[in-house]
């Protein structure tokens, strides 16, 4: 058990580090709330998100969470294994850099699809 809590804190203080440091972190923490505003606004309106509309939203906002963990990750450990330029730890950051790219664009393209009808309805008066 002491192990686990140890694994715990560790997860904990690498989590408060990118909220801390990284600016991409920050932003996407920024449209994670106001997506979660939105969603939850919509209740207000009529507009109730289903459980699997929400668990949608959830995993689309997870994986740019671990996306961009990781892409972090992977460039503190490259930038502190090869701190000159290099052609190939270059390419790596990219492709790194990419993953979330395309994270956020699905995560993106699946918040339009859920909660735009619904925010146009609220407009509209449906």
């Amino acid at each position: 058990m002491k192990r686990f809590y140890h694994s715990f804190l560790y997860a904990l203080n690498g989590l408060i580090h990118l909220l801390k440091t990284e600016r991409n972190f920050q932003i996407i923490v920024g449209c994670m709330v106001v997506t979660l505003i939105v969603g939850f606004g919509l209740d207000h309106y009529g507009q109730h998100l289903t459980r699997f509309e929400w668990a949608v939203l959830w995993l689309a906002m997870g994986s740019i969470f671990v996306s961009e963990a990781l892409n972090s990750a992977l460039e503190e450990a490259l930038d502190t294994l090869h701190p000159d330029k290099a052609k190939g730890i270059g390419r790596a950051k990219d492709m790194a850099a990419a993953a979330t790219l395309v994270a956020s664009t699905v995560a993106i393209i699946v918040g339009f699809y859920i909660l735009l009808p619904r925010i146009v309805a609220v407009f509209m008066g449906y």
